[in-house]
């Protein structure tokens, strides 16, 4: 007999807002028409916060077959072996193993066919390192877990989705001086060549329109104000032309986000990390969700950190996490 669906999420870096969001998306779960997701985390200190903030959630412990029929009464959590020590606002260097655990558990479970799809609290990366965790974010750790267990070698990308437009950046976490180098031919392909496959699998897209912002102002203006868009990404470009995708640029970046624009297109391609955030953030902050493109599984998150300095209070906005929560349904559905 078939389960029910049902989606994973991590708690994320216990210290900051993941724990609050969690409990806030569980009471708007009617409203929102939300479907049934399981805390990977802890119980007591879900309970703990729900009753310092004054928030109504019963917490259940759980398991996977459990989850779904419980999620209408009770947050179901499913249990950890690594403690989480709750201390809203102050990081605590021994829930390294249980905030990396949590991410693991969830991409075993999506993978094993206990989970549709994965859904990721905010981490704390700094957090992170001491406990061995050698990856710049999120999305890196879960390409080389989607590798463990698929056996194969995946490519995250990251998109940024909104209301109103969807941006991927080239490169991510790096220095502004070391995109140039990272811009290459070859990974402006490659990114796109993945995103064309997921919008058209997962979005349901037939024909995804790509357009690619230039690096330089102006896209360089013919050298200008800049070689690398001549150089490196209208080549790009032109190849994948010839492979058939609907794909143009390099465009002035400047000119690409307002409302105009933004219809004659259902992703930007943006040369770097401000560059595809600033927008997308700016038109719909509490509504854009981080979903991870290219992995062998779907995995969406809010757009936003871990806002330690409110952790705690109750003034936490959860609408992207809502947001992520109701995409992931979608996209695994």
């Amino acid at each position: 007999m078939a389960r029910s669906p049902l989606l994973a999420l991590s708690l994320g870096e216990p210290a900051g807002i993941g724990p609050e969001l969690a409990l806030k998306a569980w009471l708007a779960r009617k409203e929102e028409k939300l479907p049934a997701f399981a805390v990977l985390g802890c119980a007591t200190l879900l309970r703990e916060q729900a009753k310092a903030m004054g928030l109504p959630v019963p917490i259940k412990t759980s398991t996977y077959e459990q989850a779904a029929s419980q999620f209408e009464t009770a947050l179901p959590v499913i249990p950890l072996s690594a403690p989480m020590t709750n201390n809203p606002g102050t990081l605590e260097p021994d829930n390294a193993p249980a905030i990396i655990e949590a991410i693991e558990e969830g991409t075993r479970a999506v993978w094993q066919g206990k989970a549709d799809a994965l859904v990721t609290c905010p981490i704390q990366k700094s957090n992170l390192y001491a406990a061995g965790f050698s990856h710049p974010g999120h999305t890196e750790f879960l390409g080389a877990l989607a590798k463990e267990l698929h056996g194969e070698a995946a490519t995250p990308v990251m998109l940024l989705a909104g209301p109103d437009l969807r941006t991927i950046p080239l490169t991510v976490h790096i220095p502004l001086a070391d995109v140039p180098k990272a811009l290459t031919t070859e990974r402006i392909k490659e990114v796109a060549r993945i995103a064309h496959k997921d919008l058209k699998t997962r979005f349901g897209i037939s024909s995804p329109r790509i357009v690619v912002a230039g690096l330089n102002p102006h896209a360089g203006e013919a050298g200008t104000m800049g070689k690398e868009d001549d150089a490196i990404l209208a080549p790009a470009i032109a190849q994948l032309q010839q492979e058939g995708l609907a794909i143009r640029g390099p465009l002035p970046a400047d000119t690409l986000f307002h409302a105009r624009a933004r219809k004659s297109y259902d992703v930007v391609l943006a040369a770097y990390h401000d560059q595809a955030l600033i927008p997308v953030k700016t038109l719909a902050f509490d509504e854009t969700v981080n979903v991870t493109l290219g992995l062998p599984f779907v995995r969406t998150s809010p757009d936003h950190g871990t806002a330690l300095d409110i952790a705690g209070k109750a003034i936490a906005n959860p609408q992207s996490l809502i947001c992520a929560i109701r995409l992931a349904g979608q996209l695994s559905s």
